[in-house]
């Protein structure tokens, strides 16, 4: 197989291999066979994330035209199936193909905390304080990790718009892949485009909401993400329609940046609903 982290199993050295390795280190069996379609997909789901997890579990992957009593002994009646072994007993299972983020899920719940587990923990910590060049470098490091992991790209990405910074956060975001964490990167673009025209000096000056508007970004690029609220929710109390819906929009992206947890985003969520409904 590609690593150590994966092996073929059979009956002969299931014990050992299996219920005597789990001991150690959680093993997941992955029952699957060359004709089965679903398995193409589910099989190497599974090989991704035990590379990533680097030990963390085994993937133990069994034939069950090779090994029938296997299946037979274990109740598996259809395939793809994934059993979840540790301290030598069966403590999970699923069947058939399942989405990634639920995979990832079932991986979890099974295998103990480990450094890149720990590491996105301290990261996300350290973006709900606003420690961005903390978060930047710890984002970083688990990129180096997992290179096309979403919540890492999205991390950097928030990390890099806390500081200021435009040109690696807008190319992250503008390439975005298809994921549970699309929405909240796509939530952050206007902030990021904004913060470009800022850069460039392109921001709209016609009118007083306009310089409300650009001086809000200029206090967001300075971490100062509540007087920058403030400010757009006054652009919003001029004018709820202003160039299209830029200041909501702002305000949408600059609350993903404060964070759910922050004391302030409850009530400027309050706030938002109230000048514009």
């Amino acid at each position: 197989m590609a690593s150590d982290f994966i092996v073929d199993i059979s009956e002969a050295d299931f014990e050992y291999e299996v219920l005597s390795y789990s001991q150690n280190v959680p093993v997941v069996v992955d029952f699957w066979a060359s004709w089965c379609r679903p398995c193409r997909i589910l099989g190497p789901m599974l090989e991704k994330l035990a590379m990533e997890h680097q030990g963390g579990f085994r993937l133990a992957k069994v034939d069950v035209d090779a090994n029938p009593n296997l299946a037979m002994r274990y109740g598996v009646r259809s395939i793809p199936a994934v059993l979840a072994f540790s301290q030598g007993e069966l403590v999970s299972q699923f069947t058939g193909v399942q989405p990634e983020e639920r995979v990832r899920e079932f991986i979890t719940r099974i295998t103990p905390p480990g450094p890149l587990n720990l590491a996105l923990e301290k990261a996300r910590s350290l973006l709900a304080d606003h420690d961005w060049e903390g978060a930047e470098s710890i984002y970083r490091e688990l990129i180096d990790a997992s290179p096309q992991e979403p919540e890492f790209q999205l991390g950097l990405a928030m990390s890099l718009l806390g500081q200021g910074l435009v040109d690696e956060p807008l190319r992250i975001l503008a390439g975005f892949p298809p994921s549970k964490q699309f929405a909240t990167a796509a939530q952050l673009m206007p902030y990021a485009r904004a913060l470009q025209q800022l850069r460039s000096g392109t921001l709209p000056e016609e009118t007083d909401a306009d310089l409300t508007f650009a001086n809000s970004v200029r206090l967001a690029s300075r971490g100062n993400l509540p007087a920058a609220i403030d400010g757009l929710l006054d652009v919003l109390r001029q004018d709820k329609r202003y160039r299209g819906g830029a200041a909501r929009d702002l305000i949408l992206a600059l609350l993903v940046l404060l964070g759910e947890e922050h004391p302030l985003a409850r009530e400027y969520r309050g706030e938002l609903a109230s000048v514009l409904f």
